[in-house]
């Protein structure tokens, strides 16, 4: 017993040196991470213990150990950026300011995993921005960008894009390939909402996110290959997290810009929210939710429930789309089964 109280109160007394690094974690699979220091250093790490508790954007301290470092501790996060499903959790990142969810037009795109994200993202208080690809597609594109009308009117920032355009005129310089005025207008969009920001793209598969990452960071491939290879982790976009510095936009604040890549995701669970707070996470539902009869209504059935009243119906305009209260009622049974 002495013996192992004498090796907690070394492990804490090192914990709380002063001699302990600080660093940025960059990338992860598994237990391991590479960690970024100040200087620009990369190294791989290792928990101190079992169980890994660093994400990608967490501020961690560090300690040396020959040509690699242990992780002694996690520093306190702004947010943290996760879905949860009846069986695990998976954490996307930390100390983010916004999450970019990527969808196309073609394939269609699920509507009720777009909310899935949105809601997240409102539970840790994340900025989030929606951007459409595929804004070359014509009818396809108009048809994907009206059933976007709901969210633009809720105030979400959502950005055309045409990534195939963009990755036409990147890989030939030489040639005149404007992009069409949607697409230009997207992109000078986007790059402006970036700038100076902590990004986390986020998408289904198929949705043009490595296009996305390659075109704002040249070289993206290089580093993605150097860090799979370090982490022994395979394919690494279905396998890690990967920060990189967009280094080619410039922000009036000096602040630096940054991307993080996720790997697609087909489910999103939302099991660490409880049923009664999706109506504070949706904002077309929170906006009438004080004109309800009961302090305690589900907006689901209630007689004088201000939520119902503004559902859209055939006869009349409503500032509720049927679609997103028909998801809100999805997501209130799937996640009112469960215990809280």
């Amino acid at each position: 017993m002495k013996r192992t109280q004498t090796k907690a109160a070394k492990a804490q007394a090192l914990t709380d040196g002063a001699a302990l690094n600080t660093g940025l974690v960059v990338a992860s699979h598994g237990r391991h991470c590479v960690v970024e220091t100040a200087t620009g250093q990369r190294l791989i790490c290792h928990p101190r213990g079992k169980k890994s508790q660093s994400v990608v954007g967490d501020r961690v301290r560090w300690q040396a150990a020959t040509d690699e470092g242990t992780i002694e501790r996690v520093e306190t996060r702004r947010n943290l950026f996760y879905r949860q499903d009846e069986i695990r959790t998976k954490s996307f990142a930390a100390n983010l300011d916004q999450v970019l969810i990527l969808i196309a037009a073609e394939p269609e795109f699920s509507e009720t995993q777009l909310t899935r994200a949105l809601i997240a993202a409102e539970a840790e208080k994340i900025q989030p921005i929606i951007a459409l690809n595929k804004s070359d597609l014509g009818a396809p594109f108009d048809l994907a960008w009206q059933r976007l009308s709901p969210y633009r009117d809720m105030g979400y920032a959502v950005v055309p894009l045409s990534l195939k355009q963009a990755q036409l005129q990147a890989d030939h310089p030489d040639q005149d390939r404007p992009l069409s005025p949607v697409a230009a207008q997207g992109q000078a969009q986007l790059l402006k909402l970036l700038e100076g920001r902590t990004s986390l793209v986020l998408g289904p598969s198929g949705s043009g996110k490595s296009t996305l990452i390659n075109s704002l960071v040249p070289g993206a491939q290089v580093v993605t290959g150097e860090i799979s290879q370090a982490l022994n982790s395979g394919k690494h976009t279905t396998t890690t997290t990967t920060w990189y510095w967009v280094d080619s936009i410039v922000s009036e604040t000096d602040q630096r810009t940054a991307l993080i890549d996720s790997p697609g995701f087909q489910e999103f669970g939302l099991h660490h929210i409880a049923p009664t707070q999706l109506a504070h996470l949706m904002p077309d539902i929170k906006a009438h939710t004080s004109q309800c009869r009961f302090y305690n209504c589900t907006h689901l059935h209630e007689p004088g429930c201000g939520v119902l009243a503004q559902v859209e119906v055939e006869t009349g305009l409503g500032a509720i789309s049927p679609r997103r209260h028909r998801i809100y009622k999805q997501l209130f049974d799937e996640l009112g089964q469960q215990r809280w």
